[in-house]
């Protein structure tokens, strides 16, 4: 109708309006439906192509195709759809006070152990569980797989312990394998103290961390693997080297097979080789 009255007597909007007593923002209104119909469609559209991603990152990429739409009425629009993701809830874990880092004077007196991850050259991703002993940053295991749960570790600890024996103490992160029930048993029925660093402290497991990168700096980062036996393959001719060929600065540039044996001459290593 006020199209109309503008058309026909060649008068403006807020003119025809005035003179039929209505108000502009009545005559502009237009239903939520309507209005946030192009919202609606770029929203689907983003979220069907990423579906990890929430409105924190959707957002900024409805800002980068040029529209300027409030983030209040977008994430109205975002939560109207039943696009919003569920908050995972925090990991409530008990305070963490443990000792300074220091080197063990003894063999077995601590481990370190922790994960790493790559991918093959197919994009599928692998773990590895590496675990050295602190006293003379000797490799005790690398274990390679897909997936390495809780029990797979406990697997590996003793085959370590069956030609080693059992440490007085395991250094170790937050990781859900870690401070599963099944790591805590096993550390009960061994008489293994289980020492975890402050979330978010890498450096409180030094040892394991700086062996970390140079697994990665050998390993890693230096091949192409295709698959996971070349993998363990390549590894287990860098576990022998760096045992027994690599020196190291912190042991005074012997290897940690040369400092065990400089600083406990009567612990023989032939059935460890």
């Amino acid at each position: 109708m006020i199209a109309g009255v503008c058309e026909q007597y060649q008068v403006s909007e807020r003119r025809a309006c005035r003179v039929l007593a209505l108000r502009r923002s009545v005559y502009r209104y237009r239903p939520l439906a309507n209005r946030d119909g192009e919202i609606v469609k770029l929203l689907l559209e983003l979220a069907h192509a990423r579906p990890e991603q929430g409105f924190g990152k959707l957002f900024p990429r409805l800002r980068a195709l040029g529209h300027r739409w409030n983030h209040k009425r977008v994430y109205r629009v975002y939560c109207s759809l039943k696009l919003n993701k569920r908050r995972k809830g925090q990991k409530r874990l008990p305070t963490r006070c443990p000792a300074p880092l220091v080197v063990s004077e003894t063999m077995n007196e601590c481990w370190s152990a922790d994960f790493m991850s790559d991918a093959l050259w197919g994009d599928r991703r692998f773990r590895t569980f590496n675990v050295v002993d602190d006293f003379n940053r000797e490799l005790l295991a690398i274990e390679v797989d897909f997936n390495l749960p809780a029990a797979r570790v406990v697997r590996t600890l003793d085959r370590i312990a069956a030609t080693r024996g059992y440490p007085l103490k395991l250094r170790l992160d937050n990781g859900p394998e870690f401070i599963s029930v099944t790591l805590a048993g096993w550390a009960e029925q061994h008489g293994v103290t289980l020492e975890f660093i402050k979330p978010g402290k890498p450096m409180q497991n030094g040892f394991i961390e700086r062996f970390n990168r140079s697994y990665r700096e050998a390993v890693l980062d230096m091949f192409v693997f295709q698959s996971l036996e070349e993998v363990r393959e390549q590894t287990e001719l860098w576990f022998k080297e760096y045992n027994e060929e690599r020196p190291h600065g912190s042991l005074g540039d012997l290897t940690p097979r040369e400092y065990l044996l400089t600083k406990m001459p009567e612990i023989s290593l032939n059935e460890w080789s």
